[in-house]
Formats: C-alpha cells, structure tokens, sequence
C-alpha cells in the first residue's frame, strides 16, 4: 500500500526530519480520513448528532426546521402524529429512522405516512429494523427509535424545490466554507461525481462572519426570487450563526426545501461538534448516543487511548502521530499490515497497558503485537515495567509481544524486560523490530 512504503523512510527521517514530519502529518490525516469515511465517521476528533437532537439546535438559533417528535414504539408514533395534526392541521406524516448514517431512504428508512394506520405500519416496520444504507456496514445499524416528523411538501402556488447546503472548515485556507448545490436531496453524492459543476461554495472569513451580500449571493445562484429569496437569507444567516455558536465541525442540510408557499425549511440535518470546544458545551456534550458509535472506539476514548482500527494483522502501541506512522512503515515493509493506530500518550503504566492490550486483542486479525514507544516524557523503564505487569496481570497474551523502547533509560528498559522471564521480543532498532514481525509471521 502507498501510504506505507518507501525503503528510504528512515534515512529520510534522519536527513530531514522536520519536512519528514510534515508529509507524516500528512499522510496520518489522510489514512484516518480514509477509514473513517469507511465507517461513517466524519472524524478522530467530532462527535455526531441524530437528525432530531441537530434540527432543535438549529431552531434554537432560528432556523426554520421540519417539525417532528421522537417515538420509541408504535404507540408513541401515534401520539407524536396527533400532536403535529394539533400544530399544523394536517393529516400526512414521514417516519425517519434515527441512526447516525446518510442514505437513510435509500435502505427503507425514511417513510412517507399519509394516514394514521399507514403511519402506524412503517413505524413498526422501522423501529427495531437493521437499517442498511450506502453509509453503513453490510450488517446495517439498529434502529432504536424514530422521528415522526411533519409533511412539508405540500400543494401550494409554486412546486417544491430542493437544494444542499453544507459549511464546514477549509483547513487550507483557515476560513469557514458553504457548499451548495440547486440539485440537493438523496443523490448529492452522485451529483458530486458527475456534474461537480453544479457544486457551488462560498469562503467565509471567520473574522468577520457572513456577510449579507455573501448570504445573497447564495440565494441568487440557487435561482430563487422574491419572498423565497429573503426567507433564505435569514435562513443561512441563522445556520451559519448556529454553525459558529456550537463550534460545529460540520453541517449538512439536505435537502433545504423551498416550500409550495416560498418557505425555506431544514428537511433533514447533520450536525458534527468538535470534541475539543464540548467542554463549552456540556448540554451539547450530554448528547452523545454511544450506541451509534463503535464499541471498542469508545471504550478505548474512555480510557483516554487514541484508537482507530485498521484492517491489518499487526497491533501497534505507540506515543505519537509521528512515530505511529513509522511504525506502521515498518510494519508494511515487513510483510505485515497495521491493524490500528494506537497512541497510548504521555502515560503507559500497567493500567494503562493492559487496557490498550484489550482493546487491540479484540481484533481476531492480530497476529502479533509490536510496541514501539520514545521514552522523553515517560522514561523506558517505566514503560517496561507497565508492559511486565500488565502482561503478569493477564497471565498470557494469545500472539507475540514485540518491544522496543528507545530514549530515556532505554537500557534499563531493556533489561527489566529480559529479565522478566516472559516471552517477549525486546528489540532495540526498527531494523530488529522489522526482522523480528517478519520472523512471528512467518514471512
């Protein structure tokens, strides 16, 4: 695989290390993006919202939403379509499945309910279902509970028009960006890939926020008029204000739906919050659903372990971004695959590493496990010793334990390691490390 290869990686290390850790950088980013656009995740550091959970935050900011109410079984459906008959007088409900993942009508999720025992059948039908989308595994995700949400596509003086919205951060340029598109709904991916033409954006200085001439511009190339247009420049204002007072990672509305009677309402909504500013936002932080998130990912984030799982044979412990990446060079160059990306930090006591070894060994791929740690904040030998009892304390690991542990008191690491009586590899270059995967895996 390219991301890993390259014979000269470590002379390259060497010669240039600081351009060396700018590609690495580089490179760590582009492997996370990669698996967890694989997994739905959007990324490392985001925590994702329901559809409910984000159209409330973004009425609070007001922005015009399709009203709705959650219901965890048929009977709370129904009440939910009562209370939204009493809102609005209508009869015609959607039921949309609350799983974090898109394409969520593609896979059966998202039902159109004209009367209440339709309402009633697809609301049974949903909750409990495994939902498969474009976005899932091939085993889908359970639907717990549902959205009943009001019928907007009504009859009315002008036909009903869809569009896309997104903002998100341009990392390149430091500035915040809106995407938009006229062609939104259910295909923007396909509309993405084929006709990217129709893909519009529009940089935000942070600084100095969106700018009315901005947020006009939008609506003019959205081919909007008169009382349609002015409602969607209030509405991207407040979406945008709602995107910056949440400290969002991302927001996708799609579709933003131009009304029967000009109204511009969020039909549906993604929210992503950064999980670095949620200590401002401990209301936001309490609606975390770690059910829709991955098992061993959130075991390994409440041991305060940076883990993502790859698709290896080979575990990695490390601490760093930087040395992560070499190691997994290594790993490739060796004949093996990585099978995740774990940083243990500035910390590696017993507890610690016991806890990292459960997490890796839930992967029935690991065939051997290679620790690669730089003792500069944490010295070796402590490190050595968590690795001694945090192996002693789990009586025996069921693949091979490869160490090595460079920087300070290397030696005495090494040492207490050997004279442990375990059946550990300890090594001390990434040459040995390298022979030594090859030589556990039979290579």
């Amino acid at each position: 695989m390219f991301l890993y290869s390259g014979n000269n990686s470590f002379r390259f290390l060497i010669k240039i290390p600081m351009t060396f850790m700018m590609v690495v950088l580089v490179l760590f980013n582009f492997i996370i993006f990669v698996h967890l656009k694989k997994n739905n995740k959007s990324n490392l550091n985001n925590m994702n919202l329901h559809e409910y959970q984000s159209k409330e935050i973004l009425a609070k900011y007001g922005v015009n939403i399709q009203r709705g109410f959650i219901a965890n079984n048929v009977d709370e459906a129904e009440a939910a379509a009562k209370k939204l008959t009493e809102l609005n007088g209508n009869e015609g409900w959607v039921v949309k499945a609350q799983v974090h993942a898109g394409g969520r009508g593609k896979g059966g999720g998202v039902k159109f309910s004209p009367n209440m025992e339709k309402l009633k059948e697809n609301a049974g039908n949903i909750i409990g279902m495994q939902l498969v989308t474009p976005q899932t595994s091939a085993e889908g995700k359970k639907v717990n509970f549902v959205l009943v949400a009001e019928d907007v596509y009504y009859p009315g003086e002008s036909e009903t028009k869809e569009f896309y919205v997104s903002i998100l951060l341009d990392r390149a340029q430091g500035k915040n960006m809106i995407v938009y598109s006229t062609e939104g709904g259910m295909d923007i991916e396909h509309v993405a890939e084929v006709t990217p033409h129709l893909i519009h954006n529009e940089v935000v200085d942070p600084a100095v926020g969106l700018q009315g001439f901005q947020a006009r511009k939008i609506a003019f190339n959205l081919g909007l008029e008169g009382a349609a247009h002015k409602d969607f420049v209030k509405f991207i204002a407040s979406l945008y204000n709602a995107y910056v007072g949440i400290d969002a990672s991302l927001f996708e509305i799609n579709p933003v739906l131009k009304t029967s009677d000009n109204k511009i309402i969020a039909v549906d909504a993604k929210v992503s919050l950064d999980d670095n500013a949620l200590f401002r936002h401990k209301d936001l932080a309490e609606l975390r659903d770690t059910r829709e998130e991955d098992a061993t990912d959130v075991e390994a984030g409440e041991a305060g372990l940076n883990f993502v799982k790859l698709d290896g044979d080979v575990a990695c412990m490390v601490n760093g971004a930087g040395l992560a990446m070499a190691t997994m060079d290594i790993i490739k160059l060796s004949g093996g695959n990585p099978a995740n990306f774990l940083d243990v930090g500035g910390t590696a006591d017993a507890e610690r590493v016991q806890k990292a070894f459960g997490i890796i060994l839930q992967d029935p791929n690991v065939k051997a496990i290679l620790i690669n740690i730089f003792g500069g904040i944490v010295r070796c030998d402590r490190v050595a010793q968590g690795i001694v009892d945090a192996y002693k304390a789990m009586g025996s690991l069921p693949v091979p334990l490869i160490v090595r542990l460079q920087g300070t008191n290397a030696v005495e690491a090494k040492q207490l390691i050997d004279d442990s009586g375990l059946p550990v590899h300890s090594v001390i270059t990434l040459e040995e490390a390298a022979n030594k995967v090859k030589e556990v895996l039979g290579h």
